[in-house]
């Protein structure tokens, strides 16, 4: 098989290396590339995007060498990179927004494709937006593209089950396959003690992640201490916010990969206090080091978690997060039991042996 992927429009290599997730990215391409005969990546970086994976990595990178804006270019690039396009069996998109990218070069070369669809973006629009207009194209893309894919990726029944209703799509091309964990990298480590009363949450500073809730319920909560893994246009507003209350909130921006497993298992408790989510990868890792979880009752997080089983869930605002990291400092018993659950479930349902082959398996049909 070989196999062309669509990044996300405006994403490059470069984007997941500055953001910390190049390796949590790659790790996928990096377990199916043994099963394709060829892969490529068409991106939306400059020629720097072509040398991030050195010399002998087995993946040809397409990248905007001309210096388009990405509108543009995610029009022109079924052109500019023709050649390659042309010999591909399949084709694959990273998320929806961009896809029609992917679309256009299905039409010109009669290629299968796979749309990959990690959230629905028309209900991200929702909340990003006031624009009755906006939504309404967001809406009328997606379902094009859904209509032009041979096969849908999506990370959850909940989506699954949406995409059907929404949009009349056939149930039998819709394809439910998580986000997955690297647990050789994310594990539980004996070894590194965690620190009691330390709390930690990983995501981008924005207002979707709630990190502002997050440091608000902190502020109640005698002797604990947070780390906060991200960056984001928040930053400076929250850090504000942090040397008005004194708190001890530590911000460690965006780090790599490789050394988040280690900051995992040093904490005692993890916690995602979103407003929505799409499939959080962020979870499942902190479930993968045996860490107890919280997260919001929302779509997304509420989906992954089993109350008191797996992970707590609250709501959102500051007294509800408060309340259970409360609940869960002073239950001893139910902190042994969430990170024993959620160790096991994240090993048996996200680990990326798994996910490898179930990806695998959609691409296998169309090939």
């Amino acid at each position: 098989m070989r196999l062309v992927v669509f990044f996300s429009r405006g994403m490059s290599l470069d984007g997941w290396r500055r953001a910390g997730i190049l390796d949590r990215e790659m790790a996928l391409y990096r377990a199916l590339l043994p099963h394709l005969e060829h892969l490529a990546f068409v991106t939306y970086g400059d020629t720097d995007d072509s040398k991030l994976l050195g010399q002998g990595s087995g993946i040809e990178i397409l990248p905007n060498r001309w210096g388009l804006p990405p509108n543009l270019y995610s029009v022109l690039a079924p052109y500019l990179h023709r050649r390659t396009l042309a010999r591909a069996t399949v084709f694959k998109t990273n998320q929806t927004n961009g896809a029609w990218c992917a679309v256009v070069a299905k039409c010109l070369f009669l290629k299968r494709l796979v749309v990959r669809c990690g959230f629905l973006w028309s209900d991200f629009m929702v909340r990003l937006t006031t624009s009755r207009w906006r939504r309404i194209l967001a809406e009328c893309l997606e379902c094009a593209i859904f209509r032009a894919g041979d096969a849908l990726i999506v990370a959850g029944h909940a989506d699954r089950t949406k995409i059907i209703q929404r949009y009349d799509i056939d149930a039998g091309r819709i394809h439910v396959v998580p986000n997955y964990v690297d647990t050789s990298l994310f594990r539980l480590m004996p070894e590194v003690p965690r620190e009691s009363r330390l709390v930690i949450t990983v995501g981008r500073l924005e207002e979707q992640k709630n990190t502002a809730s997050l440091i608000e319920a902190v502020k109640e909560l005698p002797g604990v201490k947070l780390r906060i893994v991200g960056d984001g246009s928040l930053r400076a507003d929250l850090e504000e916010r942090v040397r008005k209350y004194n708190l001890d909130v530590e911000f460690l921006g965006a780090i790599p990969h490789k050394e988040l497993p280690r900051l995992l298992n040093e904490a005692e408790l993890f916690i995602l206090p979103s407003h929505y989510e799409g499939n959080p990868k962020a979870l499942f890792e902190a479930m993968a080091c045996g860490l107890p979880v919280i997260g919001t009752r929302v779509p997304g997080i509420q989906e992954a978690l089993i109350h008191e089983e797996t992970g707590f869930l609250c709501g959102t605002t500051p007294s509800d997060i408060r309340a259970a990291l409360h609940e869960m400092f002073e239950r001893s018993e139910l902190r042994e039991r969430v990170s024993c659950r959620a160790l096991a479930y994240a090993q048996e349902r996200f680990s990326l042996t798994r996910i490898a082959q179930r990806e695998l398996a959609v691409l296998t049909t169309l090939s």
